[in-house]
């Protein structure tokens, strides 16, 4: 009970003198309360980039067994496209053999180009051996776009225009939608398009967001209204994210395109006859490019090995950043326990007629030293609380100062830590450090540890003062 009353009468004492000298324990509250707030903030970002890589490295893990899955059930599908900076009409001269596909201008949708080739050329390709079914696809940009400015090299930036979203027509055919996947599947309200459809679309969510509409109403095409009847999550992020599916005959009228087709699936009867379709074609139309379950998987492959070396490279700086990391809080550890030392020596130096006073009273040496000891301590939490407030809001911005941000597509650079990775879809994961209460307790406790150690040789000091020469000090 005695050593209980002259614990509280400490306390009570330690508060009362940090309250007498206001504007100094204000400074040394503002001085430690920084420190603090870099020692948990530092983690924090250090943890948020943790999360980041293994949030991005499992969804990309995912990704690809998801893809190498679709991979492998289209052992029999050969895409062909048209080739980006020509404009295939295809109509034959007198004189002139299928094999010389004549090119045309160019047509230019906003910012972007798109070419396109004419279903004769279908009615061709259709005629080679051991095709079973074609799918036919028109994609075009919408009319409407927007403006972005996208970060550069060295700094600068670019003002770019886009399309706000991509039509895509399809051929709607029962029998082709139910054994090829050639339409989004994943609808989130009303339903899929269907065989017979025309003059409606199916929507991504987030474009339905973006035009402010939904399931049952209407949407302006190229000056066309088309009822939305399907709205469908999309798989990725870029184009992806902003696409509408229609029949292709509307697409062709729309927008001006009747007999034009841009993509085209063509499945073979078996996997065996793939490659000869394949190069085929590649003879035939050689400005056709033709895609074929061993290129997606090469694609894949490529891409795979692309990724391991890049998260290679980001885990390597990312143990780098970590040895900063310890370097700069070992920095303030050591300077919050300097500025409790050299004040609490200060307040020592002062207070020695005090010091004086308390022994003549009989105040024991382990009085002594436990008030100056409350008194570092209680200045350390003030501290730690104000730390930690700071710590709440600012442990982005600190930690992107204190550290380089660790990219897992393109090395490292200083000045921000917030840990990107694009997504196979061109997404980008950003995750921002924010303190846990793990570190919160952490740092109540740092600040308890750390104001004891700091007020330690002052308080021993302190407490070996003796009474007759602190009464004769000046």
């Amino acid at each position: 009970m005695h050593a209980m009353v002259n614990c509280l009468g400490a306390l009570t004492r330690a508060v009362r003198n940090v309250s007498r000298r206001k504007m100094r324990a204000l400074l040394v509250i503002i001085a430690l309360s920084f420190s603090m707030a870099i020692m948990v903030s530092i983690p924090a970002g250090i943890m948020a980039n943790q999360e980041a890589t293994q949030s991005i490295t499992a969804t990309f893990n995912s990704t690809l067994s998801n893809m190498e899955a679709e991979i492998n059930k289209t052992t029999t599908l050969i895409e062909v496209s048209t080739t980006s900076g020509r404009n295939f009409e295809f109509s034959r001269p007198p004189g002139t053999s299928s094999s010389t596909p004549p090119s045309g201008d160019m047509p230019s949708f906003g910012s972007r180009t798109v070419s396109y080739m004419n279903e004769t050329v279908v009615d061709e390709i259709s005629s080679i051996d051991c095709i079973k079914d074609i799918v036919k696809f028109l994609e075009a940009p919408s009319e409407e776009t927007i403006s972005e400015t996208i970060n550069g090299p060295f700094g600068r930036t670019f003002s770019i225009s886009r399309a706000v979203y991509t039509i895509t027509g399809v051929t709607l055919d029962s029998s082709l939608i139910g054994n090829y996947s050639i339409m989004p599947t994943n609808i989130t309200d009303g339903r899929p398009l269907q065989e017979g459809d025309n003059g409606v679309v199916i929507m991504t969510s987030n474009l339905t967001d973006y035009l402010g509409v939904g399931v049952g109403d209407e949407v302006e095409i190229y000056g066309e209204y088309f009822g939305v009847v399907g709205v469908y999550e999309p798989s990725g992020q870029g184009n992806d994210a902003r696409a509408l599916y229609m029949d292709i005959i509307d697409a062709q009228t729309v927008t001006g395109n009747t007999g034009n087709v841009s993509r085209l699936d063509l499945y073979a009867e078996n996997a065996s006859v793939v490659k000869d379709i394949a190069d085929v074609i590649k003879v035939v139309y050689s400005d056709l490019t033709v895609t074929t379950y061993e290129d997606r998987l090469s694609n894949l492959k490529t891409m795979q090995e692309r990724y391991t070396e890049n998260l290679s490279n980001a885990q390597s700086t990312l143990s780098q950043t970590q040895a900063t990391a310890t370097q700069e809080i070992m920095i303030a550890v050591v300077a919050t326990s300097l500025i409790v030392l050299f004040v609490m020596l200060y307040t020592v130096r002062e207070r020695t007629k005090e010091i004086g006073t308390f022994k003549a009273l009989g105040f024991s040496n382990l009085n002594v030293m436990s008030q100056f000891l409350l008194e570092g301590v209680l200045l350390s939490l003030m501290a730690g609380v104000v730390g930690i407030a700071i710590g709440y809001v600012a442990a982005p911005t600190l930690s992107s100062l204190l550290l380089p941000s660790v990219n897992l597509f393109g090395g490292s650079s200083t000045g921000g830590f917030q840990p990107t990775g694009s997504s196979m879809f061109g997404g980008t994961t950003i995750t921002t450090a924010a303190l846990t209460p793990e570190l919160v307790l952490l740092a109540f406790g740092a600040a308890v540890l750390l104001g004891a150690l700091g007020s330690l040789y002052p308080a021993w000091r302190a407490a070996k003062i003796k009474p007759a020469e602190a009464m004769r000090y000046e």
